[in-house]
């Protein structure tokens, strides 16, 4: 691989709000098709996805929902005022606790800063996680939700795992006391709504899979009807706010047995095998089996780390957003397109002025 692609992103192209917002349905965003045979850039709207597509190809949606993950604490030691993001379920725990991995971050403004070591502004995380003197983080509106830090996940620098109880079931506390991850680039709240793609089924992203949220009922209709099929799987997402050097973390993944079926049969009979996203991407080729080249069911964990030098093997085509500079996923886009594609897609959408993020324009990628 030659490195990562570094480019800059002007502010105004961060997508700061839903399309909804600027008078677009959401399927009316913008797309850059690039094909990489001929090399071929193609502009148009997202609307005319069935226009590139044909009956017998299957797209490959992730139907985990977005949750509420950003939560509102205290620490009754120093009174400090804390946003705890949940990134991932772990495991359950003996007396009704959950094991979290979270961010923990402070408020600046009318958004979130990580949580800096040693801050001036209150205890450090470290601090929080004393084995000696443990202390827990009072959540949600009425204070009731209790959180406490353990230890940093594997080598991360800001995610942690972490005891979680609340009263009663989780997503009804949730649904109740906590809102959508929101980064400085959205500008004001947004409700959850406008964070679920519409054909989301299982709760436990705590981040959109936003390559699939232009997807409209009235748009699968029209594909399913000329003949390409739509299967599901699950990836539940975790906080994407990875640091420049961080490699994704375990995901937690279902792959269905007649998704595997169908993406075989489809892989047998030639046609494309499309995924929405990069979660996509990563449990397809989790699934697969290199020794017999066969999607097989999979209900567990995926490490995966896809980068051009492994390639893919299931994968023939991806549909996904605009990632960051240097992001860790632009390794995967450059498996499925490889450099000069990926090289020639963002220097048009940058000239173009497509717009990047969860709420931004897509890009789709075929052989």
């Amino acid at each position: 691989m030659s490195g990562r692609l570094s480019f800059a992103v002007p502010p105004g192209l961060r997508a700061s709000e839903p399309p909804e917002a600027r008078g677009l349905a959401r399927d009316q965003v913008r797309m850059l098709v690039g094909y990489r045979g001929a090399g071929r850039l193609v502009p148009t709207c997202f609307s005319a996805l069935d226009g590139f597509l044909t009956a017998g190809d299957i797209l490959v949606v992730n139907t985990s929902a977005t949750l509420p993950a950003a939560i509102d604490g205290t620490d009754p030691g120093s009174g400090g005022h804390v946003v705890v993001h949940l990134s991932t379920r772990l495991s359950a725990l003996p007396a009704g606790e959950e094991l979290w991995v979270v961010e923990p971050r402070r408020p600046v403004g009318p958004t979130t800063k990580p949580w800096a070591e040693g801050s001036a502004a209150g205890p450090s995380a470290r601090d929080l996680s004393d084995p000696v003197a443990p202390r827990w983080l009072h959540l949600g509106r009425r204070g009731d939700g209790r959180l406490r830090l353990l230890a940093p996940y594997r080598d991360s620098r800001r995610l942690w795992t972490a005891r979680l109880k609340v009263p009663g079931a989780l997503l009804d506390w949730l649904s109740a006391n906590g809102r959508p991850v929101r980064y400085g680039y959205v500008k004001r709240p947004w409700p959850l709504s406008a964070y679920q793609n519409v054909y989301a089924t299982e709760p436990g992203s705590a981040e959109m899979p936003s390559a699939g949220r232009p997807f409209t009922s009235e748009l699968i209709t029209r594909l399913v009807a000329q003949g390409v099929e739509v299967a599901p799987l699950v990836l539940h997402t975790g906080v994407a706010s990875l640091e420049g050097d961080e490699l994704p973390y375990p995901e937690r993944v279902t792959v269905p047995p007649g998704t595997a079926r169908r993406v075989n049969a489809a892989k047998r009979a030639g046609c494309r095998v499309v995924a929405v996203g990069t979660t996509v991407v990563r449990a397809l080729e989790s699934a697969c089996d290199p020794g017999a080249g066969q999607l097989a069911p999979l209900d567990g964990w995926t490490e995966l780390l896809i980068t051009p030098g492994r390639g893919v093997r299931v994968v023939d085509g991806l549909l996904t957003g605009w990632h960051e500079p240097e992001a860790s996923h632009l390794s995967m886009v450059e498996a499925i397109t490889g450099r000069e594609l990926l090289e020639s897609c963002y220097a048009a959408a940058l000239a173009q002025g497509y717009l990047w993020h969860e709420f931004g324009d897509v890009a789709l990628f075929l052989p």
